[in-house]
């Protein structure tokens, strides 16, 4: 093999590689913008994470808040509430379970997996009915927390489904206290 052959060779080898890499960059910068168009939007990713003030709810009363798009009920319950939700047989209920996110599926619907902290006075859940996505009345219904009057589905002071359509609990949202603010998401 002569000098300049061995000297070609090197050229040609320059070649393949940059061609390559252009056409790498190419398809790169055409594919580059289809997977970005499946990124979230910015007005989804800005109610991704909301801070909810929960300083001024006395005890007894709820504030409702908007997360995805989606009510959320935070209530801050009273002693008597509290009793309510904890003498509850979990055996006897429709949905056994927790329905928590902050907890792992199919832990039980006691009182303690549904409430935010140990005390069991802030209660958080979606404010949509299980049934056919309504949004229940709260204060209201036999058994003290939630009643949708759509097709009658009604939920105790721990938003666990007692009577009606609704299959399941009321979902709680992942939440965690940050001060006076919850976080939600």
């Amino acid at each position: 093999m002569s000098h300049a052959e061995d000297h070609e060779g090197t050229r040609r080898d320059f070649l393949y590689y940059a061609t390559g890499g252009a056409g790498a960059v190419a398809v790169g910068a055409a594919v580059w913008p289809l997977v970005n168009q499946m990124n979230p939007s910015a007005d989804v990713q800005a109610l991704a994470s909301v801070r909810v003030d929960v300083s001024g709810i006395e005890e007894g009363t709820q504030l409702t808040a908007k997360w995805l798009g989606k009510p959320v009920f935070i209530r801050r319950r009273t002693a008597e509430e509290i009793e309510a939700a904890r003498g509850v047989d979990v055996s006897t209920l429709p949905d056994p379970f927790a329905r928590n996110a902050n907890i792992p599926d199919g832990s039980p619907a006691i009182d303690a997996n549904r409430a935010l902290e140990e005390t069991g006075e802030w209660l958080v859940q979606m404010g949509v009915c299980t049934h056919l996505g309504c949004v229940p009345l709260g204060e209201a219904g036999d058994f003290g927390g939630w009643f949708c009057p759509c097709h009658g589905s009604h939920y105790d002071t721990a938003g666990r489904i007692r009577k009606g359509p609704a299959p399941e609990n009321l979902p709680v949202p992942p939440a965690v206290f940050d001060g006076t603010e919850l976080v939600l998401g």
